[in-house]
């Protein structure tokens, strides 16, 4: 059996390699990792000595995660450093973007439909296909959002 420092490891390099299946970067995955299993807040300094990636790739990769709403940036008083921390139920906030964003993708399908002649037939089906699927993507994206934010049992404790 593993020690715990090992299984840490393990599961923040697996984090990476399924951020990069995710056509986002290895360390963004890793840094989601590192904050899974410690919650923060952590400099970006210790972050960058924990994980043994340069500053200056843990600074853009953190600024990534806060803006996609998984991280939060923080301080501490008389500490001129940059704090960060895994943002409560962070899954939220990428699955409502992965909805906003579908709906920006929707709506250009729909112009698309609007703007393009009835007789391009085969674009029209592909089209209309395409929207059929962000639609129902983000209905059923929405209804797990709502479920998920029902569940009483996983609140902001953390």
């Amino acid at each position: 059996m593993a020690s715990d420092e090992q299984a840490i490891t393990a599961f923040i390099e697996r984090m990476g390699l399924s951020a990069q299946g995710d056509g986002l970067p290895r360390i963004a995955g890793r840094i989601l990792g590192y904050f899974i299993i410690h919650g923060g807040p952590t400099s970006l300094s210790s972050l960058a000595n924990e994980l043994q990636v340069s500053r200056a790739s843990i600074s853009t990769n953190a600024r990534m995660l806060r803006d996609l709403g998984v991280l939060e940036a923080t301080a501490r008083p008389g500490d001129r450093q940059d704090y960060y921390q895994l943002a409560p139920r962070h899954y939220l906030r990428v699955l409502e973007g992965y909805v906003e964003r579908m709906g920006v993708l929707g709506q250009s399908l729909a112009t698309a439909q609007d703007e393009l002649a009835s007789s391009r037939t085969g674009a029209q089906a592909r089209l209309a296909d395409m929207h059929r699927f962000v639609d129902a993507a983000r209905a059923q994206t929405k209804a797990l959002i709502d479920d998920l934010k029902s569940d009483s049992s996983n609140d902001d404790r953390f």
